[in-house]
């Protein structure tokens, strides 16, 4: 009545995987702006910057200039 093949363990599996790949695209699209506001934080922010170092509170960064003076 029925085959068995190797189709049944193939289709699973594809199933799983298009359902995966929908559910990241929903997700995406459903948290788009907060997305974007957190990626744009992450490539703003600077991991050697320490701000107990700060005296002034502000980011002063010495120019090549500055270094090529001394």
């Amino acid at each position: 009545m029925g085959k068995s093949t190797e189709a049944g363990p193939l289709k699973s599996v594809m199933v799983v995987f298009g359902a995966l790949a929908f559910g990241w695209l929903a997700i995406e699209l459903a948290f788009k702006p907060f997305l974007d506001k957190a990626r744009s934080a992450l490539d703003k922010s600077d991991p050697t910057r320490d701000p107990d170092d700060d005296e002034d509170g502000g980011t002063t960064q010495r120019s090549l200039s500055d270094d090529e003076a001394a």
